[in-house]
């Protein structure tokens, strides 16, 4: 499926339903499917305000987030259910993305969740959301580049539909994992999705500020979907106080730095959409613009690194206790941490070292089935040396971003 930029998105869906009675006391995509009334009736405001997107109330449809409520064995069901309200409120005339969300565990040895285990729970929703027929995907309010991963590459397996990727990130531009956005940029761009930005996090102003860094590097579409500005409690009641003129002011300013895709996050609602239509309906648009080669950057789980023409790359050190040590004379040289790849019992080193890594990582490895375990495991982008064929390279490079000589 093809589609055309720019767009624009959907506004916020929790703050909406609070406004309809939604108190938290049960699961949101509970309270959705004994309601369906409430999502339909933001959903078809959206739609008449000018989305050319609206998402589907799949953001906890997960097994992780479904069990959390006491929902059990339901993942395939509730993401069918819940899709459909929104194909109803949507009547043909707007695309529905299947909404994904974090799942809430952290790769271990930090956390205590493998990547595979990550990679199963979201592969699972992503089938039940293929299955029910959504247009595209979103995988939002990103925290950590393993969930993200994992959530791209679990999609990819079953579908070949449009994936857009939005993280949530403070003013500096880290998220709660520490990663920078502009890392979190490379490697996701790297990895084949379609459009790659911002959700969440802070008011179109301090978004900007990120977008504008990312747009040094981007090659695909820039996603901007901030809040209504910074809430404020009131009388026990978040509140929210953007006027859709303000929320708009700096949609211009979006455009020229690479954004396509439009929307907003918590605290916005039908007005700020059609405030949005007006504008981008007005605009020009340039995407994938910057200058230098895509393969001028790779990246660290956290640190965005750009590369010289001619790496420095260390000597291939194996992948053992040892790596860790390996890791830190890499940096102390200013060189890339070159991996020697021989076995699968070396992986688990690979696992328990890379949070020592501050420095690029190329691996050397003759075998393509152990490069691609260990490319699933490594959090970064990484770089290749060695003799595989570019045939054997290609849905390498095409799945995980990995970097080759050419």
């Amino acid at each position: 499926m093809n589609i055309s930029f720019p767009l624009v998105l959907d506004g916020a869906t929790g703050t909406q339903l609070q406004k309809k009675g939604f108190d938290n006391k049960t699961g949101t995509e509970e309270w959705v499917l004994n309601h369906p009334e409430a999502i339909q009736e933001i959903q078809r405001a959206y739609a008449a305000a000018g989305s050319d997107v609206i998402y589907a109330p799949t953001f906890g449809a997960n097994r992780v987030k479904l069990e959390a409520n006491g929902i059990s064995g339901q993942v395939e069901d509730y993401n069918a259910r819940l899709v459909a309200l929104s194909r109803e409120a949507a009547g043909g005339n707007v695309l529905v993305a299947g909404d994904i969300s974090p799942i809430g565990k952290f790769l271990e040895p930090m956390g205590d969740a493998s990547f595979e285990e990550m990679y199963d729970i979201y592969r699972e929703q992503a089938a039940a959301l293929e299955a029910a027929g959504v247009d595209l995907y979103v995988i939002e309010t990103m925290m950590t580049v393993p969930e993200a991963r994992a959530a791209v590459l679990a999609v990819k397996s079953v579908s070949e539909k449009p994936v857009f990727v939005t993280f949530t990130c403070d003013k500096n531009g880290r998220t709660l994992g520490g990663t920078d956005v502009m890392a979190a940029l490379c490697i996701m761009q790297g990895m084949g999705v379609d459009a790659f930005g911002l959700n969440c996090s802070v008011g179109p102003e301090d978004m900007l500020m990120q977008i504008r860094r990312m747009s040094r590097i981007a090659q695909i579409p820039l996603i901007a979907k901030p809040n209504a500005g910074m809430p404020d409690t009131v009388d026990g009641k978040v509140v929210y106080h953007c006027p859709p003129e303000e929320f708009t002011s700096v949609t211009r300013q979006f455009a020229e730095a690479g954004v396509g895709v439009f929307g907003g996050c918590c605290g916005t609602e039908e007005s700020h959409i059609a405030a949005l239509r007006g504008i981008v309906d007005q605009l020009d648009f340039s995407f994938g613009s910057q200058e230098e080669g895509e393969n001028r950057y790779t990246a660290t789980e956290t640190e965005l690194i750009e590369l010289d023409r001619n790496p420095d790359i260390a000597d291939p050190v194996p992948c053992d206790e040892d790596l860790a040590e390996a890791a830190e004379d890499a940096a102390d040289e200013e060189q890339i941490l070159c991996i020697a790849l021989i076995g699968e019992e070396e992986l688990e080193n690979l696992t328990e070292n890379q949070y020592a890594f501050t420095t690029p990582v190329c691996f050397s490895c003759e075998d393509g089935a152990l490069l691609e375990k260990a490319l699933r495991l490594y959090q970064g982008r990484a770089l290749y040396q060695g003799n595989l064929s570019a045939e054997e390279l290609k849905p390498l490079k095409d799945r995980y971003g990995l970097i080759t000589k050419e």
